[in-house]
């Protein structure tokens, strides 16, 4: 039973997204791994920008500094 857990911030993905990311990420299971997508979980989680961190920096800051 895979499970696939997808981290992302917060900045407007829309449903229709998070749909395709939930549908690709499960083909791709099936298809390299040969896993059944009736058993296959996929969680989306989305973070506040301002608690991803990069380089040291949350990525607000990470961004204005034009990284």
């Amino acid at each position: 039973m895979p499970y696939i857990h997808i981290r992302i911030t917060r900045e407007g993905v829309t449903r229709e997204q998070k749909a395709k990311l939930i549908a690709g990420a499960t083909n791709l299971v099936v298809d390299v791994l040969g896993k059944d997508p009736m058993t296959t979980h996929v969680v989306i989680d989305e973070v506040d920008p301002d608690n991803w961190g990069v380089a040291g920096l949350a990525v607000p800051e990470f961004r204005k500094r034009g990284r």
